[in-house]
């Protein structure tokens, strides 16, 4: 008993798998390996770029070497003797104060995070408090009567006052903020004066504290510590004591106002991942997206006689009663012909067309110009008028340049 065979064709035995092959995989994925580590290693570059710039950091703060923090003004104070600690919270604050002898409290709340009642708390912790760059809510919560006193514009800045700290500065840079005291207020001295009650320094004394307003708190950043007396100003105000507690509040001095939104819950590198990827779907869309061929000629299904579009051209120009641009279009016809007639080139300017058609019809050029160029349509018979003088000009010059037969005499 014999078995069945089965018949193989040589197409079956020579077909190649559909299965590709890895390295098959991996060419057809390259595109997509070189994209991801582009913007693999952009996304690390930016980063580093953005650790290692030295601009970042609070403005005046005590650590920061940047042009905006105040770091060479912290270790002048250390070098001469004051304790400096800093306090991110309210409550780390009162915790310095209450362990030093005689502090000094130096405030900078540059985005507004404490309230009235926490500037009140503020402002009592120590017996001498020095408040840069105070915003709304500080001023009337603290001094009521100080108000704003718009830019300086003096060209020198002097004390002006018996302030012990501004005097030993004598001066400061000019320009800047400055805050205004009314005349009849009490308790209230100003120094460094710019126009009518405008200073860049106010300082309040009561019984038992001293709470000094700068206006400009830049003057004690790294890049204007330098400058005129700031420096001097600084170290007076900052360090009549051995301690000084440099307070910059920040999110923690904001009170709960309930549980966090999605955004605050979203770790910070979901969103520049996800910028990432709309821009590589992009680049994707645009690499592989299907493109249009060449332009394609393709007749036209009907043929539009030249004087169906000067009948549609000339309606548009009755329904709009454009008769200047209907006669300018005549006008430059008949120029572009009666340059040919006198042998002029289509090059040659309006006057050499002008005066050549003069001399061959033997009139004024004024009057060529008039018809060709100066007249103007008021109505539509004036432009029929005209457009008749056109032709007859034409006609004119045809038969001036027209050789006539032989045996042939015009009378």
């Amino acid at each position: 008993m014999s078995l069945p065979t089965q018949t193989v064709s040589p197409t079956t035995l020579n077909a190649a798998s559909s299965t590709p092959t890895l390295r098959e995989a991996g060419r057809r994925s390259r595109y997509w390996l070189l994209a991801g580590g582009g913007a693999l290693l952009v996304a690390v570059i930016s980063t580093v770029l953005a650790a290692g710039g030295g601009v970042g950091g609070q403005p005046l703060e005590a650590g920061s070497a940047a042009p905006a923090g105040a770091r060479a003004l912290v270790e002048v104070l250390r070098q001469q003797g004051v304790t400096v600690n800093t306090a991110d919270t309210l409550a780390e604050a009162r915790s310095l104060v209450g362990a030093a002898t005689d502090p000094t409290v130096f405030f900078f709340d540059e985005s507004g995070y404490l309230t009235d009642d926490q500037l009140s708390t503020m402002s009592a912790l120590a017996p001498r408090t020095v408040v840069a760059s105070p915003d709304f809510l500080t001023l009337q919560t603290l001094t009521p009567p100080v108000g704003f006193g718009g830019v300086s514009s003096a060209e020198e800045s002097r004390s002006a006052c018996t302030v012990t700290a501004a005097v030993k500065a004598d001066g400061l840079s000019p320009g800047g903020p400055t805050l205004t005291i009314p005349a009849d207020a009490a308790g209230l001295t100003g120094c460094f004066p710019s126009g009518e009650n405008a200073f860049a320094l106010v300082e309040q004394v009561t019984a038992d504290r001293t709470l000094t307003l700068l206006a400009d708190g830049t003057l004690f950043s790294n890049e204007r510590i330098g400058e005129a007396g700031n420096a001097a100003l600084a170290l007076n105000l900052l360090g009549p004591g051995d301690e000084l507690v440099w307070y910059l509040p920040t999110i923690a001095d904001v009170p709960g106002t309930g549980s966090p939104s999605l955004g605050e819950l979203t770790p910070g590198w979901v969103t520049p991942t996800m910028i990432l990827l709309v821009l590589v779907a992009v680049a994707a869309a645009v690499w592989r997206g299907r493109r249009f061929g060449p332009l394609v000629a393709e007749n036209l299904p009907v043929t539009v006689r030249a004087s169906e579009t000067m009948e549609g051209r000339a309606r548009l120009y009755a329904r709009s009663s454009a008769r200047l641009r209907a006669l300018d279009a005549l006008r430059v016809g008949a120029v572009q012909r009666l340059a040919g007639q006198v042998g002029l080139s289509r090059l040659a300017s309006l006057d050499d067309v002008i005066a050549m058609v003069a001399t061959v019809v033997d009139r004024p050029p004024a009057d060529v110009r008039t018809v060709l160029v100066d007249a103007v349509p008021g109505s539509d018979s004036e432009l029929v008028a005209l457009s008749d003088r056109i032709q007859e000009l034409e006609r004119a010059t045809a038969r001036a340049t027209t050789p006539l037969p032989p045996g042939r005499m015009d009378s």
